[in-house]
């Protein structure tokens, strides 16, 4: 099968490229000419620069594909209200959706947040989602783009489904993005945790349920992609065990990180450079964002593999890259 991944270079699009080869696909990659990740050097993969809010470029890596696998994303929060992160996210998904339609491809795969849909809506709560209450355009125009998606499936015939991922850790991190826990941790800059938590996977296991969708699967369906809901107390502690490290001992109350977010939002606005800690990713530290994930294991075959060997894989390529 000839597939087209957008976003080929980041965390999960190595991985996946990596699977979808070892299937026996033939794979071209969309890659951002500003791109300088190296994850995808000495691979047999059809090579095309483009930028998702740059339609005419899509026509060469879309033009003949059997599915179009759509990764490419912005996943900055800072600052907050990004006008740059919404075009990325929404005006490019919409890009990708005219041009699967152009090219009458036979599936799309988007790739969207579990943001979108993890979290149960309040009793009177005034927003869309509720991901929205935290302020962030990134989890916003995730959710926008997903709507995207599913409006063109159901308007316009388009042949696609959603996978959601939860937060992914494993090799191949070149930013980091989600490794960044694990170098603070490993570097010994990680003393103290907040009492939320989140859920977490192994980013083979997303890329295995992604690649096996593109002949499973329902369309118009969306799939949380997850594996373990784990308080951040839980996981560092499992972070540590893994690295051979102390873990962190001391739990922050909710209201101090809250304050430390403010503080960290009002000195970014005056100095223009990103603080440790915004406001809004303060109050998302502070809950317990859990969720499960039933539908994704029965439909697409998602694994549920251990994220000990997540963050023993992303440790040690962090090791072999010189992050560390």
């Amino acid at each position: 099968m000839h597939v087209t991944v957008t976003g080929a270079d980041g965390l999960l699009g190595s991985n996946l490229v990596r699977l979808l080869l070892a299937r026996g696909h033939a794979v071209r990659v969309m890659i951002h000419p500003s791109s300088k990740s190296r994850t995808l050097d000495g691979l047999a993969i059809s090579r095309h620069y483009g930028d998702v809010l740059q339609p005419e470029t899509l026509s060469d890596p879309f033009s003949g594909t059997d599915v179009v696998i759509h990764a490419a994303a912005s996943t900055s929060v800072w600052p907050s209200r990004s006008e740059f992160v919404r075009r990325i996210n929404v005006e490019g998904t919409r890009n990708v959706i005219d041009a699967c339609l152009k090219d009458t491809v036979s599936r799309l795969i988007y790739v969207g947040s579990a943001s979108s849909v993890n979290a149960q809506p309040r009793a009177g709560d005034r927003f869309p989602f509720p991901g929205a209450r935290f302020g962030l355009d990134y989890i916003d125009s995730k959710f926008e783009a997903f709507g995207l998606v599913m409006d063109a499936v159901n308007k316009r015939g388009l042949p696609a489904i959603a996978i959601l991922p939860t937060f992914m850790i494993g090799p191949y991190d070149s930013l980091p993005g989600a490794g960044k826990m694990i170098l603070a941790l490993a570097r010994g800059k990680l003393k103290v945790y907040s009492k939320g938590g989140r859920n977490f996977i192994y980013v083979g296991d997303v890329a295995t349920a992604i690649a096996n969708s593109l002949d499973m699967g329902q369309v118009g369906r969306y799939y949380i992609t997850g594996n373990e809901n784990l308080t951040y107390r839980e996981f560092f502690r499992k972070a540590a065990e893994v690295l051979g490290v102390p873990r962190p001992r001391i739990a922050v109350p909710s209201w101090l990180v809250k304050t430390a977010g403010l503080a960290g939002s009002l000195s970014g606005k005056i100095t223009g450079k990103e603080p440790l800690l915004s406001y809004p990713m303060a109050r998302i530290s502070c809950e317990k964002q859990f969720v499960e994930s039933r539908e994704a294991i029965r439909e697409i075959g998602l694994p549920q593999t251990d994220i000990s060997l997540a963050i023993h894989e992303c440790y040690q390529w962090f090791l072999e890259n010189k992050y560390l």
